[in-house]
């Protein structure tokens, strides 16, 4: 049999039309900079933008006042407290929601100066900032996000719409549209169309909102800086120091200048940037097996726009072909015989072509070492073949979501460093006109780097951890990256046990120049008893959105985290003000 790496390496050059990239040509109206011809649009430098440096002092303002009110008062200097929530699921959207409710019951949510989160912890966020001064009014907002996630899901007709206007607004079309909308709003039951922009002087009373995310390939190839931050005034690297407006973030850039306009990403494909660490080729697979069985069997409505130009036949043979192709996916990570279906769609698309066309992969069954690298490249081939003979609308988007899912792409994003010129930015962030970004739960599932910044300069941060298994793997990670990058932060020791059976409340100090850490795992040997591991049990991370009975439960038992803990809180705010 001809090689499989072979026929692969010849066949990728005839892709012409990659699965993310849709063909357009600049409009008039399109503002082209050439080098020189226009001023940078990116912000290089190790400082805040003036627009958080203004919103922090008027913060620490309201820190100051409520210190006050809980008897620390504070003259000189406001101490900088940032929150932090991990990542987890649906476990970690409504552990923050509950914690947060312990903050304000305990009258420390207005010491808080940031609020950072990753993953799961950015769906409560989101939900939160959609309320101008939501900590103000918090019962009501609370009440308003539970009877959402108790209610009914997003309808089938929302969901096609949503799909469809990811797919024409813009260039660049990947997993994380897709995931967006069959999955995050499966959790959060609704779609946000609001802008994280939209933020701007909307949220005075309340912390400083930092969402986060990292450079996939930085990830995979452990270079320069992953970490990315997305406010409302800004997204870019945390430690390069590079950044652009965040209604800019992902419109298309070459030497610091804007060339294209993309539309800013709302917060449902925000939500899906943050956490789509729960993703894995199976549960893709089959969420858009159950998309594409509805698309067929609601043809005459979902397809109205060629139903009377196109022969039924050819919608109902491209539909099967489709369904096949995504059977024969999922057998194939199942490890079962694909070799019937790989026949059918054969023979199908030869009869959609009129003959005309047939697949170039071969027919020769392969090797089971190189099974999945078939069935990737069999199913780039199968779409390129029926983007000739069926190539409307919504077939396109179609195929361009089973490539997106062959070559797993997420979060593909215009490169607003692309080509500069500019000796502080590493190669890595320059050489690329496009970069994917993902779910930072995949590298550290919570938001350290984010409040690490120097400039920022912290004294205190709370970690709040909802991950699974081992309830101090964020924190010991992070002391190890620190370390490795001689960035302050406190050694972290860990008693023999606890791993197992946490407490409520540990600290991490003592180290020069570095804040101190606060670190209560979600389940512990004080809201939970001897029941730990049940609790854990209970509130998986893969599994479905939360039946209405489990939401208040665990609301109460975040919740107590922190009401447990005021006078500790408040003794390590005091320890900071005397240092």
């Amino acid at each position: 049999m001809m090689s499989l790496l072979n026929v692969f390496f010849r066949h990728s050059l005839l892709q012409n039309k990659s699965c993310e990239m849709k063909a357009f040509k600049l409009q008039e109206s399109d503002c082209i900079c050439v080098s020189g011809s226009c001023s940078s649009e990116v912000r290089i430098g190790h400082s805040l933008n003036t627009e958080e440096k203004e919103f922090i002092a008027r913060r620490e303002q309201t820190v100051q006042e409520s210190l006050k009110t809980l008897g620390i008062p504070c003259q000189d200097k406001v101490p900088k407290i940032a929150l932090l929530g991990s990542g987890g699921g649906e476990r970690a959207m409504l552990g923050l929601l509950g914690s947060l409710d312990g903050f304000k019951e305990t009258g420390l949510l207005d010491c808080v100066l940031y609020l950072s989160g990753v993953s799961g912890s950015t769906w409560c966020m989101a939900s939160l900032y959609q309320d101008s001064d939501w900590s103000t009014k918090l019962d009501s907002v609370r009440e308003k996000i539970i009877q959402r996630l108790k209610g009914p899901a997003v309808s089938w007709s929302e969901t096609f719409s949503k799909l469809k206007k990811y797919y024409h607004e813009k260039d660049l079309f990947s997993l994380t549209d897709v995931w967006a909308v069959l999955i995050v709003t499966s959790f959060v039951k609704e779609i946000d169309e609001r802008t994280i922009s939209e933020k701007q002087g909307h949220n005075e009373k309340d912390p400083f909102p930092i969402f986060t995310v990292i450079d996939k390939e930085c990830k995979q190839l452990k270079k320069e800086d992953p970490w990315v931050e997305i406010t409302p005034y800004e997204a870019g690297y945390s430690l390069t120091g590079a950044f652009v407006d965040v209604s800019r973030f992902g419109s298309q850039f070459e030497k610091g200048s804007k060339i294209k306009d993309q539309p800013e990403v709302d917060m449902l494909y925000l939500q899906s940037l943050c956490g789509s660490a729960l993703a894995d080729e199976q549960n893709i697979w089959e969420a858009i097996k159950d998309f594409f069985k509805n698309l067929f069997q609601r043809k005459e409505e979902n397809l109205v726009e060629v139903w009377n130009e196109i022969p039924s036949s050819s919608i109902d043979d491209a539909g099967q072909i489709l369904m096949d192709l995504v059977e024969m996916n999922l057998l194939t990570l199942k490890g079962k015989d694909t070799s019937d279906l790989d026949k059918t769609i054969r023979t199908k698309l030869l009869e959609l072509s009129g003959g005309k066309t047939q697949l170039i992969f071969p027919v020769e069954k392969p090797d089971k070492s190189e099974t999945k690298l078939y069935m990737k490249q069999f199913t780039l081939d199968v779409c390129d073949n029926m983007g000739v003979t069926v190539s409307f609308w919504p077939f396109d988007m179609c195929y361009a979501i089973c490539k997106c899912v062959v070559q797993w792409i997420w979060g593909r994003k215009y490169n607003c460093l692309y080509n500069m010129k500019d000796g502080r930015l590493p190669s890595i962030l320059v050489e690329s006109e496009k970069r994917d970004y993902e779910d930072a739960g995949l590298l550290l599932n919570s938001p350290y780097m984010s409040v690490l910044r120097q400039e920022r300069d912290i004294d205190l941060i709370i970690s709040l951890d909802f991950s699974d298994g081992d309830p101090f793997m964020t924190v010991k990670d992070i002391a190890k990256i620190c370390k490795r990058q001689n960035i302050p932060f406190p050694e972290v020791i860990v008693p023999s046990g606890d791993i197992i059976m946490p407490k409520d409340f540990y600290v991490f100090e003592g180290y020069t120049k570095a804040p101190t850490v606060i670190h209560i795992p979600l389940f512990n040997t004080v809201n939970c008893g001897d029941k730990v591991e049940e609790w854990r049990k209970k509130y998986t991370t893969f599994q479905l959105s939360y039946r209405a009975e489990l939401i208040d439960p665990l609301l109460e038992v975040a919740g107590k985290n922190i009401t447990n803990n005021k006078e500790k809180l408040l003794e390590e705010i005091r320890k900071i003000m005397k240092r």
